[in-house]
């Protein structure tokens, strides 16, 4: 029994670890993919329709048909797909610019950001005068610094630290360029992800069947991109399947990236919650250096390593200070209870 409870409590850290490196994966895949010449907006069409396939026996058969689908719900799913949409192709466009170790040190800012979303929209409290108020804005403060660095400044290869220019010699202004506005839009990815997490959030307490929310997700996506694509891809030569880096691309993203992942981060936030989630995050910047230097030889810039680390500490001291909020309110509701409890008059004996 003792061996049975030590496995399944571990469960959850090697599910979140597995998510990180599938992630990853999925980003060296299509980076791989997309040099080879796949187009980044038919590949949306093909996973997100895959996906939607995938999903649709669970849509037919297993659906809580005691929930309603109502007009504006469905209007809910569009926008949410709107969002999905734009933002996928714009993020592979991003990493086809830069590469996935840019963008698994870029994709920490989405918590960030969904805390400022959350801020202005009064979803959370900040009071700058307490600690862990100020730790939250501190953070967010230092990781968007550290998108900044990791962005605009490459600096030497890490391979190659004696090389006196801030510009490794084999890298072209050309490329530099590629580089800054990749990430730039991976940042944008960031911002319309946290604006997903803010609209999902209202939509789940609405609408509480996950899997029936993420089928038409994705079918709204699939149609979208579909839309996008006959507007911007007008090479029919585009839709075809050149190599099978590019089928395992569309098959991994569509599996992986979207279903697997899904169904994992909702049982580790039911068992564990957000912040322990959101822990996980930083660990795709390592996997992800590991897995572009040896499938595709990407260099490692001193920037990419400087940057990822300010964006990781800003990242855990915003979750420090949430996680010390919670505390907060843990231990104010425990006190309450208590001195509640104290106040009733005992009950007099018969």
């Amino acid at each position: 029994m003792g061996l049975t409870s030590y496995l399944w409590s571990a469960a959850p850290f090697v599910a979140m670890i597995t998510v990180e490196c599938t992630d990853v994966g999925i980003s060296v895949i299509s980076k791989a993919a997309l040099t080879k010449g796949m187009s980044n907006i038919v590949s949306v069409v093909y996973y997100n329709a895959l996906g939607t396939l995938i999903l649709l026996p669970y849509l037919i058969f297993c659906r809580n048909k005691q929930l309603p689908l109502t007009f504006s719900l469905l209007w809910r799913f569009f926008l949410l797909g709107l969002i999905g949409s734009s933002g996928q192709i714009v993020y592979l466009t991003g990493v086809k610019y830069s590469s996935p170790t840019l963008s698994s040190a870029l994709v920490n800012l989405i918590p960030i950001f969904t805390f400022l979303l959350a801020v202005i929209f009064r979803m959370e409290k900040l009071e700058l005068g307490r600690s862990s108020s100020q730790a939250k804005a501190l953070g967010a403060v230092v990781a968007v610094t550290g998108a900044f660095v990791v962005t605009l400044y490459k600096g030497p290869s890490v391979l190659m630290a004696s090389s006196p220019s801030n510009f490794p010699q084999n890298l072209h202004l050309s490329d530099q360029s590629k580089w800054i506005i990749g990430g730039f839009l991976i940042v944008l990815v960031c911002l319309s992800s946290a604006t997903w997490n803010v609209v999902q959030a209202a939509t789940v307490k609405e609408y509480p069947d996950k899997m029936t929310t993420v089928f038409f997700y994705t079918f709204f996506i699939t149609i979208q991109s579909l839309v996008f694509s006959l507007i911007l891809e007008r090479s029919p030569t585009a839709w075809k399947l050149k190599s099978n880096v590019e089928v395992a691309a569309i098959v991994c993203t569509a599996i992986f990236g979207s279903l697997f992942r899904i169904a994992i981060h909702t049982w580790c936030l039911q068992k564990k919650g957000p912040v322990y989630v959101s822990m996980f995050k930083p660990l795709g910047i390592v996997v992800a250096v590991v897995l572009t230097v040896i499938f595709l030889g990407d260099t490692l810039y001193l920037g990419s390593v400087i940057g990822s680390v300010i964006i990781a500490i800003g990242f855990y001291t915003v979750m420090w200070g949430q996680a010390k909020e919670k505390n907060m309110v843990l231990e104010n509701e425990v006190s309450r209870l208590e001195s509640s409890g104290q106040k009733d008059p005992l009950i007099p004996s018969s």
